[in-house]
């Protein structure tokens, strides 16, 4: 059994309406336990024993991802049916949250959680999609590149980010979904997975 935290995208805002109530019976409705979720902006704590095969311990980062993209494409399929319009959906589990939480490259123990942020990314990215941005021209603002994520640092709040805006552009995420949450929800995701 595996606790995994599902990620929706972009709900709750501009008409895409999922009421948690509906989300959690959604999550039960699929066989997933333990459903809980975590503010009003698509954060959702479950257990799974949906496994692939695992043919040697050099494959389980691999199968993992596959586990991942498999509950979060049948997460998706649901909540499109139920609700009538398509949801972007993350799935990750403890292990990878918890890798994110401690590769951060800014001194998350000493700021406030809205200062600091991370884009969950559906697939790796290089440095090249954000080479045309100049970082200096932000400072104190900064972000990093971490594994499937985006840390980015924004000293004055994210309404006030003018570098989250520049990383806001569509077309830096083409091909992927993205989906941020400031640290407390970081935090408190990897609390909640845990095992």
């Amino acid at each position: 059994m595996t606790t995994y935290a599902a990620l929706l995208r972009g709900i709750n805002v501009g008409g895409k309406r999922v009421p948690m109530a509906d989300l959690r019976a959604i999550l039960e409705s699929l066989g997933h336990g333990d459903v809980r979720t975590y503010l009003q902006s698509g954060n959702a704590v479950f257990t799974s024993d949906e496994r692939g095969e695992r043919d040697g311990p050099d494959e389980r980062a691999e199968s993992d991802e596959r586990d991942e993209r498999r509950i979060a494409d049948g997460i998706a399929e649901a909540l499109a049916k139920h609700f009538g319009f398509p949801v972007d959906v993350l799935v990750r589990g403890h292990a990878y949250l918890k890798a994110v939480a401690d590769a951060c490259p800014f001194p998350a123990a000493e700021l406030e959680g809205k200062q600091l942020h991370v884009t969950y990314l559906s697939e790796p990215v290089d440095a090249d999609r954000f080479a045309h941005l100049d970082q200096d021209a932000f400072l104190p603002e900064a972000f990093r590149l971490g594994d499937r994520a985006l840390y980015l640092y924004a000293p004055d709040g994210l309404g006030r980010s003018k570098l989250a805006e520049a990383l806001a552009k569509p077309r830096l995420y083409r091909g992927i979904v993205a989906t941020s949450r400031n640290w407390n929800t970081v935090a408190k995701l990897v609390e909640m997975t845990r095992a």
